[in-house]
C-alpha cells in the first residue's frame, strides 16, 4: 500500500491496513507526514499561543515574586520574541522522542500476552495510528483556535464541555486529556497490535488504553507542575 492508501486505510480500513503493516513495517513517509502536519499547525498557531502564554505572565505579581524583576521581565522579553527553532525543531524532537519512547513501552506491555513482533512493528503501527490525532485532530484544534483566537482556550477533549473552567485549573487540565482524537488514535492503535502480537481485539483494546492512561497521567502531572508555576 502507497502513503494516500494507508492514510485512508487508518480511518475506514484499520484492520486490512495494519494487517499490512504488520507483514510489512514501512513508517518513514508516514513520520514525515505527521511531522509536517505537527510543524504546520504549530506554525500556524504561534501567534496564539504567543498571545495566551503572555496574558498568563503579564502583571502575574506572585510570578514576579518568585522569580525576582530582572529574571521575570527577561522571561516576557524571551515570550514576546519567540524563536523560530522551537516549532521547527523543538517540538518535532520531543514529539519523536515520545513517539520511541511510546513504543518501547507497548512492546513491553505486548511481551506480557506475546512473544510475537518486533519493535519496528510497533513504531510503525503508532506512526499510522497517529494520523488521527496529528493530522484530522489537529485541524479541526486548528479551526477552533481561529475562530477563538486561542490556543489554550482550544479543546477537543471534555474541557470543552466546560467552557468557564480557568485554563489553569487541575480539572481542566485533568479533562483535557479525555481528549475524542487520542481515544480514538488509541483505538484505531489496536487493531494493529492485535495484528503485531496475534492477541485477540480485545486484549489489544486493552493494552492500547492502558498505554493511553499512563500517557494521560503523565500529561496531567507535567500540566499541574508547569500551571502551578503560573498561578
Amino acid at each position: 500500500m502507497n502513503l494516500f492508501q494507508r492514510l485512508q486505510g487508518v480511518f475506514f480500513e484499520p484492520k486490512p491496513t495494519f494487517d499490512g503493516l504488520a507483514a510489512k513495517p514501512v513508517w518513514i513517509d508516514a513520520l514525515a507526514l505527521v511531522l509536517v502536519a505537527l510543524i504546520a499547525f504549530n506554525l500556524v498557531v504561534a501567534p496564539y499561543m504567543q498571545k495566551d502564554q503572555l496574558q498568563l505572565m503579564k502583571g502575574n505579581t506572585a510570578l514576579m515574586e518568585r522569580m525576582g524583576e530582572e529574571a521575570y521581565a527577561k522571561m516576557i522579553e524571551r515570550a514576546e520574541n519567540p524563536s523560530i527553532v522551537q516549532t521547527l525543531v523543538s517540538t518535532p524532537l520531543f514529539f519523536l522522542a515520545a513517539l520511541l519512547l511510546q513504543s518501547l513501552l507497548l512492546l513491553i506491555l505486548g511481551r506480557l500476552l506475546s512473544t510475537q513482533g518486533l519493535y519496528v512493528h510497533v513504531l510503525a503501527a503508532l506512526i499510522h495510528a497517529s494520523f488521527v490525532d496529528k493530522v484530522l485532530g489537529n485541524a479541526v484544534r486548528l479551526v477552533l483556535a481561529l475562530t477563538r483566537q486561542s490556543l489554550m482556550q482550544t479543546s477537543t477533549g471534555l474541557a470543552l464541555l466546560f467552557p468557564k473552567l480557568e485554563v489553569t485549573s487541575t480539572a481542566y487540565i485533568m479533562m483535557s486529556q479525555i481528549d475524542l482524537f487520542q481515544l480514538w488514535m488509541f483505538g484505531v492503535l489496536a487493531f494493529g497490535l492485535a495484528a503485531i502480537f496475534k492477541i485477540s481485539l480485545r486484549k489489544a483494546l486493552v493494552l492500547s488504553y492502558a498505554m493511553w492512561f499512563l500517557k494521560a497521567l503523565a500529561n496531567i502531572g507535567i500540566g499541574i507542575i508547569g500551571m502551578s508555576f503560573l498561578r
